[in-house]
């Protein structure tokens, strides 16, 4: 889904356009953006000259009525708002699910799995990439194996870029997301580091300072 998918008017509409989606408000969503902020430090390294993700607001087509609950759905999105894939809130906050998840840990692997569907649809490409065996990897929580699934199965590891491995079928663990530079090729690590210092020691994507 994007923003460009909107149902027209037809039958048992009754015409009004739907609210435009918009950036969400800063420190409305502050797990989701503390979360993007990490996201984002793989996509800078991984990717360079790619700007930051954003969070989109899509608001629901009714406004909410006096009491009710608000409907709209946060994106990971391309800066210039086009996202592709699920919310990264919660789908049905009528039956009690709060707006954020309550683990951070959760909230990071949503995130990043919202982050490489957006990416790797409207770019077209696969991200990330596992620098050993040239294949894509999947946030994970760490020490799954290759028969493990989100399905009935909580997180027990913080989140990580998880890869099948080659051929053999070896699986591994990546890096913890955010920490995709301390995979690349040394020419590589030794560029993000210059880019950082250029703009004070802060990497793009919005993260804390490195050391």
């Amino acid at each position: 889904m994007n923003y460009f998918s909107y149902a027209g008017d037809g039958p048992g509409r009754d015409g009004r356009r739907p609210q435009e989606p918009r950036p969400a408000e800063p420190g409305r969503w502050p797990k989701l953006e503390a979360a993007l902020a990490v996201v984002n430090r793989d996509l800078v390294a991984t990717l360079p000259g790619q700007d930051a993700l954003i969070l989109m607001v899509d608001p629901p087509s009714r406004p909410a009525p006096p009491g009710g609950v608000d409907r709209g759905q946060v994106y990971v999105a391309m800066p210039d708002g086009r996202w592709h894939g699920n919310p990264v809130n919660a789908v049905d906050l009528e039956e009690g699910d709060p707006p954020e998840p309550d683990d951070a840990e959760t909230v990071l692997a949503v995130v990043a799995d919202a982050a490489q569907s957006t990416v790797m649809e409207l770019l077209w490409q696969v991200w990330p990439v596992c620098q050993e065996h040239r294949t894509g990897v999947h946030p994970r929580p760490a020490g799954t194996g290759g028969d493990w699934d989100w399905d009935g199965t909580d997180a027990a590891g913080p989140t990580v870029w998880w890869c099948r491995g080659g051929r053999d079928g070896t699986c591994h663990d990546v890096a913890p997301v955010g920490e995709l530079a301390a995979t690349l090729p040394g020419k590589l690590r030794r560029a993000l580091r210059r880019a950082e210092r250029g703009r004070g020691g802060r990497p793009a994507g919005g993260g804390p300072r490195q050391p």
